[in-house]
């Protein structure tokens, strides 16, 4: 049988040395060949040379001796900012496949922060507490559209429908946007209770700066506006509107009584039921061409496991149906 021919790696073969490489990651992080060699137990005359070869293979002076010790070059610097990263995930992919049980299942759980950060961590718990034999890699990004190559997570929640080939996405809910507070700061601001009063107030307003694969944004102006109140008329003396695309942050200055932000219910809906937030004015909008999804790869190799965890989110977006 005739065996195909392979064209040479060209990246593959200009590659240094991984003994090499390692004997210098060792010499950086202790700055001693001396302890680089006890280290990694072998000589320090091994140290040298292994170092000596990746300089000639570089072209480069990676180390200046300074005495007993040895300090990087500029070019010694970047590459241990490099060949140390690349280590430790070397290192660590290598200990998962040593530890990880036969039984075990591993799902890449791709979503947003804001989505991880108010919604997972509240519910995980329970998930968990049930599924032992399953376990999250949580991947978050802003951007659905253009994921690191390689990544082809088991489930993706998203605003997207179509996310690729060989999903298939479930309806989670529609947007319901409202206005939230912390009680202490709608107490200190008893005006609240109107819109004019709202929009006039201390506003904290998500920016779409980053945000891409977003279909849509809605802030504060898009709001204001769905209820016939132009976020213009705001007096000259009004609060200074605060402005970040983050928001967790956001977030994390309403409960601390910083001003008032616009609530996505399945975040906040939550907070809400448990008084942490509360909601100064009972308008809300709804957007019906806006819809979250679940979607699930079915070519993944836990199918059992990716179909527990969809219809576990679903079960939870029951009461939000569309």
């Amino acid at each position: 049988m005739l065996s195909r021919h392979v064209d040479p790696d060209t990246l593959l073969l200009r590659m240094p040395s991984l003994r090499a490489v390692r004997a210098f990651v060792a010499a950086a992080k202790y700055e001693s060949f001396t302890r680089a060699a006890e280290a990694l137990c072998v000589s320090q005359a091994a140290i040298s040379r292994q170092i000596r070869e990746l300089e000639d293979s570089l072209g480069a002076q990676l180390f200046m001796r300074a005495g007993r010790t040895v300090e990087l070059t500029a070019e010694g610097k970047i590459f241990f900012e490099a060949a140390q990263l690349s280590f430790v995930n070397i290192a660590q992919a290598a200990e998962r496949i040593r530890t990880a049980p036969t039984q075990k299942h591993i799902l890449t759980v791709c979503c947003s922060p804001a989505f991880s950060a108010l919604w997972l961590s509240e519910h995980l718990p329970e998930f968990r507490a049930t599924n032992p034999d399953i376990e999250f890699n949580l991947i978050t990004t802003q951007n659905f559209v253009n994921m690191e190559p390689g990544v082809e997570p088991d489930i993706i929640i998203s605003k997207i429908r179509k996310v690729g080939d060989g999903y298939k996405s479930h309806q989670l809910c529609h947007d319901i946007i409202y206005p939230v507070c912390s009680p202490a700061f709608l107490g200190a601001h008893p005006e609240l209770t109107s819109l004019e009063g709202v929009r006039d107030s201390s506003l904290l307003n998500l920016s779409p700066y980053g945000r891409s694969g977003v279909a849509e944004h809605v802030d504060w102006g898009v709001w204001l506006a769905f209820l016939n109140v132009d976020i213009d008329e705001r007096p000259c003396d009004a609060p200074p509107i605060f402005h970040a695309n983050d928001y967790n942050l956001i977030m994390n200055m309403v409960l601390t009584h910083q001003g008032v932000a616009l609530g996505w219910n399945q975040l906040v809906g939550a907070m809400v039921e448990r008084g942490q937030l509360v909601r100064p004015v009972e308008h809300q909008v709804t957007l019906r061409n806006s819809l979250h999804y679940v979607a699930c790869n079915e070519r993944t190799e836990y199918e059992d496991a990716c179909r527990r965890v969809r219809d576990w989110i679903l079960s939870k977006f029951s009461r939000w149906s569309v």
